[in-house]
């Protein structure tokens, strides 16, 4: 299930969510995430990505940032490859008015690399983002005991 998909005709960034870490009961709150990044320069595809209860949240957050027209730094608290959102304003393409946004990916733990692609999303994208958030939070609720 994506909780990000951020995608046109040459670039992608997706955050894609697996399922819990674990299927032992009571769960832990710890969804594997795959971060992929597509480009014709490069790609990348990131996994054992652990995504907790407090980075969903922190997620919710940026969205409503990005909806602002704000920058945001996502997963930035040096557990997990971080993501960087910047707007770049509208971008116009076959007449058609998109929005541009740089989507950098970088990974600190591991393998110490970055990525960067520019994206080009229809304007209802943060709401599509909205929406994704609220299917992977049904799919996976988390009740701490």
């Amino acid at each position: 299930m994506d909780l990000i998909r951020l995608a046109d005709e040459e670039n992608s960034v997706v955050v894609q969510v697996t399922g819990p870490t674990t299927e032992a009961l009571p769960w832990d709150g710890c969804l594997d995430i795959d971060i992929m990044v597509a480009s014709e320069f490069a790609k990348g595809h990131l996994t054992e990505v652990c995504l907790l209860p407090e980075d969903l949240d922190d997620w919710a957050e940026a969205v409503e940032l990005l909806a602002e027209g704000q920058p945001v730094h996502w997963m930035d608290d040096g557990r997990n490859p971080e993501i960087r959102i910047t707007p770049k304003g509208p971008y116009i393409s076959r007449g058609e008015v998109l929005n541009a946004i740089e989507v950098m990916v970088r990974d600190t733990r591991v393998s110490l690399t970055s990525v960067c692609v520019l994206v080009r999303l229809p304007a209802d994208w943060v709401d599509a983002h909205r929406v994704q958030l609220a299917q992977v939070r049904a799919a996976w609720p988390f009740e701490q005991n």
